[in-house]
Parts: structure tokens; sequence; C-alpha cells
């Protein structure tokens, strides 16, 4: 585990988002601008393209990376105009596409860069539980050895709410 260098010269605070469908990621994300404007930090807003089982046809392979590459992009987009919508146009976010297992990617994208000093997360309000990455992240085994804080905001929560937390 590198140490965190995101209060040194030369680097800055960076909040790991995960980028998916679920709506609860809209929550985490407005969390996460709210703190980096008030700290000058920027977004790394990663998205897992995670291997499928037929991987064995290359061609095959190729399509779904190409398909989930532009899914990706597209939820960049739309997460970067409700951000601005939201008046957070000032926050600078990096768009980060990784292949891999989730956690795993998500252990590497901390790995490779020592500015991500923390992890944010929205917990969905499904009654069957706070979603799976929550879940295995944070009740997990791993969550005891993570290398860097994470913190769980609620999905229902409005914008200004989190306005007022963060």
């Amino acid at each position: 585990m590198k140490p965190r260098r995101s209060f040194e010269a030369g680097h800055q605070r960076k909040f790991l988002l995960i980028i998916d469908e679920a709506p609860e990621v809209e929550s985490a994300i407005y969390f996460a601008a709210s703190r980096a404007a008030h700290s000058g930090g920027t977004l790394v807003m990663l998205y897992v393209i995670e291997p499928q089982g037929y991987q064995h046809w290359m061609g095959v392979r190729q399509i779904h990376v190409e398909e989930e590459t532009n899914k990706a992009k597209a939820l960049f987009r739309l997460h970067r105009r409700k951000l601005n919508q939201a008046g957070f146009e000032n926050v600078i976010s990096e768009d980060v596409i990784k292949e891999g297992s989730k956690v795993d990617t998500i252990m590497e994208a901390i790995d490779d860069d020592e500015d991500i000093g923390l992890m944010v997360l929205g917990a969905s309000i499904d009654p069957k539980g706070p979603g799976p990455l929550v879940t295995t992240l944070v009740g997990g085994k791993a969550a005891g050895a993570f290398p860097i804080p994470i913190t769980v905001v609620p999905g229902q929560l409005s914008l200004d709410y989190i306005r007022a937390l963060a």
C-alpha cells in the first residue's frame, strides 16, 4: 500500500467515485463534488468494465469492451452535465475507464494514483440492502484492509441536504 500524497506540494486531493447506472451514484457524486469544491480537490470518476463469461471469443470480447466504453463515456457526460447544472462547474473531474473485476480494479486505481485520498459511494435505498459494492467494500473482508477511507452517502439525500453536509 503506497502512502497517500494528496496534501504534499505538487499534489491535489482526489475523491474516487465508482460510476455505473445505479441511481445512488448521483448522491455520491454530489457529495464528492461539494467536498472537492470546499477543499480544492478533484473528482476521479472510475468506470469498471467487468469481464463477461464469453471472453474466449476475441471478437465478442472486443465488441463488449467497445460497448461498455461508449456507455462509460455517456455516463461521464451525463454526470458532468448534472454537476454543471447543480453549480459544480468549477470542480475538476478525471474520467477513468479500466477493465477487470470491480474490487481488484478499484484497488489498482487507488494504488496507481497516490493523490486519491477518499472513496465516496452511494448507498441504495432498496430494502434488500445498500448495494453490492457497499456491501463488499464496507461490510466485507476488504473493509479493514482498505487503503483509504470510504464515505457512504445515503441514496435518498437531496442536493440541498448534501450541500449542507459537505
